[in-house]
């Protein structure tokens, strides 16, 4: 069992309870939702085959539900037991990057409710590494939907204290599997397209996709409030904390707050002195598992702006760029 999953603390009124990973899969059999650790993100975990479990997820984080959701699985044969008419493309990309930070958009069987795919014919479906998330799939029995353990449209949570802080009082529990290893949510690959098509863009790149599938298209989103989406994380304005978010280079002359504060990536010079740097060697991987637990760190009132430095827009770096952009405001 990972270091650092916390259990119940006797004594103390903690809500929600932190959890054991046999709980979690009590409560989860039980028709409740619970927030599991996964490598991208924490999941806020509901049984993908009861209408019941997936409208508490729904209720939890505020989310509309023309916004689908993710199907976890614990193993790649788990996959027809949700999906129908699977393509080979998706069973070679799961052979290289399953279990992992993957996402496939696939054709749906009638057992998966249509409130978990926004009434779409079709199902995303998932495999996650971490041990901790596998374990309560698997003994939970069934496939778990997980979209992120926090409220719509707010800052992802990469701990287990990240999602207490946005949704105490609302879910049954928290399983506190340390700090996510990847950082941000998983790439999302839709298999029912002609064309195999990128739709978030992950730690899995579309140069890794095309190595498996000879071929990749990526699809910039543009979210149409109201309808249903071909994929979470969609929305044009999506991930924010709640101080302003200003992502790229601040124009000359600009005017800034006292206490603004700036995430660093590198040594790039900036309007104002680093508060914190993302990876101070450059490195994209280390940058995106920092991105979301420093946007936690500063999202504190006593700051009035937080500015984030521009990130290549290459191999991971897609990924970064795609949050930021959607968390940020368009000027100052």
């Amino acid at each position: 069992m990972p270091n650092g999953i916390r259990f119940f603390i006797f004594g103390f009124d903690m809500y929600p309870p932190w959890t054991t990973i046999d709980e979690a899969a009590r409560l989860l059999k039980s028709g409740e939702v619970v927030a599991i650790p996964t490598e991208t993100v924490y999941g806020l975990a509901g049984n993908a085959f009861d209408p019941n479990s997936l409208a508490k997820i729904f209720a939890a984080k505020e989310r509309p539900t023309f916004d689908p959701l993710i199907v976890h699985i614990c193993d790649i044969s788990q996959m027809s037991e949700v999906a129908q008419n699977i393509p080979e493309e998706a069973y070679a990309l799961a052979k290289m990057y399953w279990p992992g930070p993957m996402t496939l958009i696939l054709p749906k069987k009638d057992i998966i409710p249509d409130l978990c795919t926004s009434a779409l014919p079709t199902v995303a479906v998932r495999f996650p590494s971490h041990p901790v998330a596998q374990e309560i799939i698997w003994k939970a029995g069934v496939p778990l939907a997980a979209p992120s353990a926090n409220l719509f449209k707010h800052v992802s949570p990469t701990s287990a204290e990240h999602v207490a802080n946005q949704l105490a009082g609302r879910i049954s529990g928290i399983v506190d599997g340390g700090p996510c290893a990847v950082g941000v949510e998983s790439t999302i690959i839709s298999l029912v397209a002609e064309v195999p098509t990128v739709l978030r863009p992950g730690a899995v790149t579309p140069e890794m996709i095309e190595k498996v599938l000879g071929r990749v298209a990526i699809k910039e989103s543009t979210s149409k409030p109201g309808e249903p989406m071909a994929a979470p994380g969609q929305m044009d304005t999506h991930y924010r904390p709640q101080v302003p978010l200003y992502y790229g280079v601040v124009p000359a002359g600009t005017p800034l707050p006292a206490n603004a504060v700036r995430i660093a990536f590198g040594n790039q010079k900036g309007p104002i002195p680093a508060t914190l740097n993302l990876s101070e060697s450059g490195n994209l991987t280390e940058a995106t598992s920092n991105l979301y637990a420093f946007m936690h760190d500063l999202d504190n009132p006593q700051y009035s702006l937080i500015l984030v430095d521009p990130i290549p827009n290459v191999g991971v770096g897609m990924a970064i760029n795609d949050r930021l952009k959607r968390a940020s405001i368009k000027k100052i």
